[in-house]
């Protein structure tokens, strides 16, 4: 399936010369198959050389793990390794974006970083049991494990102690530094796509939302009819739900509500969803800094202040995921 934007604009250069990107008849034919190349993907997981095709045949044990808005994820055997397998499905009210989702997932696959979930391989050649499912295409990635920072915040008996929300905070916001640093925004920064390793590591996950800022402006427009679509509306920038141009200023925002989710173990907001959007917007709703205990000691009262900066109106004025980092150690000190 074509991609409907330009392949070159959501891949690096280093990734996209290797691509072949014609149809194919038999999910074992080379036909579609995007890969990261091969020197990218010495590590923990696939450590052999890495195979030009998804050999179906060889996938094991799929079991599902979870689900969202445009695909669903399981935990597989591939080749005698662990992987999560995400399966983009077709949407019947907005197959566009859709596909635009499937590809976006791509726009991470040539990164590695710790806190980064890792892209191994995608197709858009599936068997024919995935076609009859409405699946555009297969992605590949490193299984971090089914236990994510959304079950940690609201299912977790375990209480949520400074040196944890602190570690946790501090492994989004590295994330973000590193993307942000290869022109990459998230826009979909919240509890459910930060997955936690056997090691308790946070790794964000779920790029189905990202884009390919412009370097020397970082900015990047988006299409009016996809902005609707870019993450979750309690986490969205006001800029989003505006429809004006992206920016990485966006995850900071989104890293602002995770964090408040952190503290607090709350739900951001209560409502209508029309009504939260328009009150981001015309009246600069926020979660609540005033009416919980945790931001009535000197600590909570600058983590307080982070989140002001966070989630301010002018996206311009927010700081940047490296002051982040600096401001976590500054409250914690």
């Amino acid at each position: 399936m074509p991609s409907p934007i330009p392949v070159t604009r959501l891949l690096p250069k280093e990734l996209y010369p290797s691509l072949d990107l014609t149809t194919c008849s038999s999910p074992l034919a080379y036909g579609s198959t995007l890969q990261v190349p091969t020197p990218r993907l010495q590590g923990k997981v696939f450590s052999r050389s890495w195979a030009s095709v998804v050999h179906w045949d060889q996938l094991r044990s799929v079991k599902p793990v979870g689900s969202g808005g445009f695909g669903s994820v399981y935990r597989a055997e591939y080749l005698g390794e662990t992987v999560a397998l995400k399966r983009v499905k077709k949407s019947s009210k907005n197959q566009l974006a859709s596909r635009q989702s499937f590809w976006a997932e791509l726009n991470a696959a040539h990164l590695q970083h710790e806190n980064i979930v890792r892209v191994l391989a995608a197709t858009t050649c599936v068997p024919a049991d995935f076609e009859d499912e409405g699946c555009i295409g297969v992605v590949l990635m490193e299984f971090v494990g089914s236990w994510n920072l959304q079950q940690v915040i609201y299912e977790s008996p375990e209480p949520l102690e400074e040196s944890r929300w602190f570690r946790y905070s501090t492994d989004i916001a590295t994330g973000l530094r590193f993307l942000h640093s290869h022109s990459l925004v998230h826009l979909d920064i919240k509890p459910a796509n930060v997955l936690l390793s056997s090691a308790d590591v946070c790794k964000i996950a779920d790029f189905g939302c990202s884009v390919k800022v412009d370097r020397d402006c970082e900015m990047s427009s988006i299409s009016p009819h996809l902005s609707h679509v870019c993450g979750t509306y309690t986490h969205r920038a006001p800029e989003l739900l505006r429809g004006q141009q992206v920016s990485s200023k966006a995850d900071i925002f989104s890293f602002g509500i995770t964090l408040w989710q952190l503290l607090t173990r709350e739900p951001p907001y209560t409502g209508d969803r029309q009504h939260v959007q328009y009150a981001v917007v015309a009246h600069h709703l926020r979660p609540s800094v005033r009416d919980h205990p945790v931001f009535r000691t000197d600590q909570g009262q600058r983590c307080a202040a982070l989140l002001g900066r966070c989630w301010g109106a002018e996206a311009r004025c927010r700081p940047s995921a490296q002051d982040l980092l600096n401001l976590l150690d500054q409250i914690r000190s």
